[in-house]
Parts: C-alpha cells; structure tokens; sequence
C-alpha cells in the first residue's frame, strides 16, 4: 500500500521519529509502518546539537540513503526548508526521492530553522512558501512521492494567519498539511474543522513542546490522519545511557547493569548476521 493510500484510512497512521538505520531498523521491527527521519534527532545523535539548521542536505540525503537501503517501510523524510529558495527545493525533492523517500515536509521558515517547539522564528513569505511547494510538485518524478507543507506561523504571526498560510498552501497543491504546533486542543480542532476532509493533517507529538501530548486514538478522533513522534525516542535512549554510564564509572564493569541490556548476539539478532553469512556462504559456494 503506498503512503498516499494508507492516510486516505479511516485510522491514523503513527510514524515514530528515527535518526539512523539501526534506529529505522528497531521502528520496523516493532511492527510500525512508516518512519519519520527527523532533522532534530539527526542534530541530537550526530552532532550533539540542537535543531537550529546545522544539519547539511548533503548530510540528510546520506541518511536517506542508509535508512531506505536497510528498511522497507515508507520513509517520511524532513527536508527542512529545503535548504534554499525554490530551485534548492527541486533539488531537495528529486535527490531524497531518488535516495528513497516516500514524502518529504518543507517548511515556511526563514535559514536558519528551528525547531518548530522553539521561540524567534523567522518566516518566509506566503508566497514564496508557495511557489517552493509548487516548485517540489513539479520536480518529483512520481505522485506517490508526497509533499507536505509546514508551517510554522503560529508562534510568529498569529494562529489566524496561520491558517490563512495553510490555506495558501493547499490551494498551492501540497498533498499533506502540518501546522506545527498549535498551543491548546481547541486549535487543533479548529486546525482539523477547517482541513479535515480536503488534505491529510499532520500532528506533531513533542514532549515537552508546546502542542498537548495526546494518544494516536484521540488524534484521529479530531481529525489527523499522520502523526509524528520526531524526538521520542532520543528522548527514551538519553536517561538509559546517563544511567548506563553512571553504573559503568560507579562499578568499572557492565556486570551490574548486564540485566538492562543485550549481549553481543542480541545485537546480531536484530540487525541480520546469520542471514548475511547465509547470504555469502551461498554466493561462496558457487
């Protein structure tokens, strides 16, 4: 089922955010169907930085190509601004597509971006978020590759003017929509009253953000057919390795947290060894 087929379901779907293959590979395992590549997590796992636009498009495309090469769900991938005016966004649009990506989000913000949970954003104008969505349509080589519009006018301009920018974005042909992080349930339900039934609406779930953390079920209840869990599982991994490594330089030995972790072949396990000595001892023998 391609991802333009699955968010016309009545149930939404529930992509959780990855940052690399062996992250990609885990959400794949547990029985999801899609990922969400993250730039923030990129930030926080490969730089130790915040999502304050110093992840690369070349950087990006990189992971893309991991990720898509070790899994097989769809890949929803976060393009960020598009890392440029509208002829870097074709660019963007066809290199992700080619590296693997089922959708890619683009943003209304201005370069730098932030994180869209964070404060002093700057934004383009309507109209030129407009023609970067128009510009993504036109560059993509199939129609199952899904643009998404975000916007992050909220936290800027004003929920009103937010919805007007969606409108604009809509009318500009973007096959999902995500207004990022409106303050209180009711502007998710306004969010919802006004899309709901003309695009698929994507929500944002970001703990510790400014949007209310709510289950997928409730979500979909008010109208949202994606939703996004970009940084939680960073947000897991983080107080399980500070406790880790508490332990670790407490006792000068991993025996007294071997109980929370996996050896050597539970790693092996998960990411295919047997099946690949398989592989090459067949190749092997002729």
């Amino acid at each position: 089922m391609s991802l333009r087929d699955r968010l016309a379901q009545d149930t939404p779907l529930l992509a959780p955010g990855a940052y690399d293959a062996l992250s990609a590979l885990l959400i794949e395992q547990a029985g999801f169907e899609a990922i969400y590549l993250s730039g923030a997590s990129i930030a926080y796992t490969q730089l130790g930085r915040p999502d304050i636009g110093l992840v690369s498009f070349d950087h990006v495309a990189d992971v893309v190509g991991r990720v898509s090469e070790r899994v097989n769900l769809p890949l929803i991938v976060d393009g960020d601004t598009g890392f440029g005016n509208a002829v870097n966004v074709q660019r963007t649009v066809r290199i992700f597509e080619r590296m693997g990506a089922s959708a890619i989000q683009l943003e209304d913000q201005t370069f730098p971006k932030k994180c869209g949970h964070l404060s002093d954003k700057g934004l383009v104008s309507t109209q030129e978020m407009s023609g970067k969505i128009r510009a993504a349509l036109d560059a993509r080589a199939s129609d199952q590759t899904l643009i998404i519009a975000r916007t992050d006018a909220i936290g800027v301009e004003g929920f009103e003017a937010a919805l007007d920018r969606a409108h604009a974005y809509v009318e500009a042909g973007a096959d999902v929509l995500f207004v990022e992080a409106p303050r209180t349930i009711g502007e998710m339900s306004a969010i919802a009253h006004a899309f709901a039934g003309r695009v698929p609406l994507l929500a944002n779930m970001v703990e510790g953000g400014k949007t209310p953390l709510l289950d997928v079920t409730e979500l979909g209840n008010i109208g949202f057919k994606l939703v996004i869990s970009p940084g939680a599982l960073v947000r897991a991994l983080v107080p399980t390795a500070e406790a880790f490594l508490a332990s670790l330089k407490a006792n000068g030995a991993t025996r007294p947290f071997a109980e929370r972790m996996i050896d050597m072949g539970g790693v092996n396990d998960r990411i295919g060894l047997a099946e690949m000595v398989e592989t090459g001892a067949a190749y092997a023998a002729g």
